[in-house]
């Protein structure tokens, strides 16, 4: 059960219009909220609906509630409190299938090396929008 302030900061972090019924849904979680407001930009052109964060706490309660699930989550490494790995380990926890991405602009691809759950895909921040549709059509299709 959310408390009141996990339900205000939900409110506050999702910055998405309201999710076509049969589009799917993505959810891109970056603490530069102008990154991922241009990765949602890019996203919806394709034909997903998108949901923005720029805390991982508030995705992970986010999609702990989601029925169904994203069908992914894009995720930056480095943010406050959780790591964009360990908020996919933690959401993967509830849906082994799920599909990441991990993106960063401080750290390398190596720094899952080790990591007990790894990502599908890495993008170094700057990324370009071609890499950005790249990656996501290869790991979930196109949308329409």
């Amino acid at each position: 059960m959310l408390t009141q302030v996990q339900v205000n900061e939900r409110a506050r972090e999702d910055t998405s219009s309201a999710p076509e019924a049969t589009a799917p849904l993505i959810y891109v979680v970056d603490d530069e909220t102008v990154l991922s407001e241009m990765a949602a930009v890019v996203l919806r052109t394709l034909g997903f609906s998108v949901k923005t964060f720029s805390r991982a706490e508030a995705a992970l309660a986010a999609f702990a509630e989601a029925r169904p699930h994203p069908c992914l989550i894009i995720t930056d490494y480095a943010m406050e409190e959780m790591t964009g790995l360990k908020l996919i380990a933690e959401c993967r926890r509830l849906d082994p299938k799920l599909r990441t991405v991990l993106i960063s602009g401080t750290q390398a691809e190596e720094i899952y090396n080790g990591a007990p759950c790894k990502p599908d895909r890495f993008l170094a921040k700057p990324y370009r929008a071609r890499d950005l549709i790249e990656v996501v059509v290869a790991l979930v299709g196109r949308a329409a």
